[in-house]
């Protein structure tokens, strides 16, 4: 079989991206790994030569994004597997974070999957084939208290994978969003030297609770990068793949009892959400 092209963002070493990278050389694949610094990718990419290129790539500019996906495409022919996986946590009041703050993780953690997204889906419709893999997070589904802007990314993340899968559908590109729970990659490791940026007292005992929660499970997360990521492919293997999945014990028991709740929720107030059409006009019902 021709092997395919995968291209994915965020390719710090001990994370999700490359553990997609590993996953998919061992299927006899290539692989594009870009990186904001790759000097620890160097030595795997010579390991890997001929299959595996690495490429600096900050994807919150537009232009560097183009030249990144240009260069995979000239390099390779063609990029038949994207990974949105680039992204990072900030936590943070509602009311107390600052503008800058906010629209930079918007920046990331939104924005710039729609950039990756629009700069390789031509390619894609042309060959009438590929996969965009999205990497949301729990956050996506159920809002994570202290991590409101970033629950907003990754719920828009949801909402634009959602769209984008019926659009694409007719055109041969498959779209799947991954929803992970707590794993074990480097995620957590800046947190015990970040300092709390919030001006607004009232919200500080929270804000320290969650910095002492992500410190504490650095290190300790249960989920295992390499098996999440064997998971996905299983997924995508699928005759009927899935639309999301979610990856990990916890995670799955906070998203089913999320959406349970909602629906439980909905039901509840069906008569006043019935009530609010107009009164059905005489003869129709």
């Amino acid at each position: 079989m021709t092997p395919k092209t995968w291209f994915i963002t965020g390719g710090t070493p001990g994370g999700f991206g490359m553990a997609y990278a590993e996953a998919a050389l061992e299927l006899g694949d290539q692989v594009v790994l870009t990186a904001r610094r790759t000097d620890a990718l160097r030595d795997w990419e010579r390991a890997n030569s001929g299959r595996a290129l690495v490429l600096p790539l900050d994807v919150t500019d537009p232009a560097a994004v183009e030249a990144a996906v240009k260069a995979a495409e000239e390099r390779f022919g063609g990029i038949d597997v994207l990974v949105n996986n680039a992204g990072r946590g900030w936590y943070g009041s509602v009311e107390g974070s600052s503008d800058a703050a906010v629209r930079q993780q918007l920046e990331l953690n939104f924005f710039a999957v729609l950039t990756v997204l629009r700069a390789v889906l031509p390619g894609m419709r042309a060959r009438r084939s590929g996969w965009v893999v999205n990497m949301s997070s729990v956050a996506g589904v159920r809002g994570v208290t202290g991590f409101g802007y970033y629950s907003a990314a990754k719920h828009a993340v949801e909402a634009i994978t959602e769209v984008l899968r019926a659009e694409v559908a007719p055109l041969g590109i498959k779209v799947l969003a991954v929803e992970p729970g707590a794993f074990r990659t480097r995620a957590y490791a800046g947190f015990a030297d970040e300092p709390v940026e919030e001006e607004i007292a009232d919200y500080r005992p929270m804000l320290d609770g969650v910095r002492a929660t992500m410190v504490d499970q650095d290190g300790n997360q249960p989920g295992d990068p390499r098996r999440g990521v064997q998971a996905v492919l299983a997924a995508m293997a699928q005759e009927a793949p899935p639309h999301r999945l979610v990856l990990g014990s916890a995670a799955f028991d906070a998203v089913t009892a999320t959406f349970e709740d909602a629906l439980a929720d909905v039901r509840a107030s069906e008569p006043l959400s019935r009530g609010a059409d107009f009164d059905p006009l005489p003869g129709r019902t």
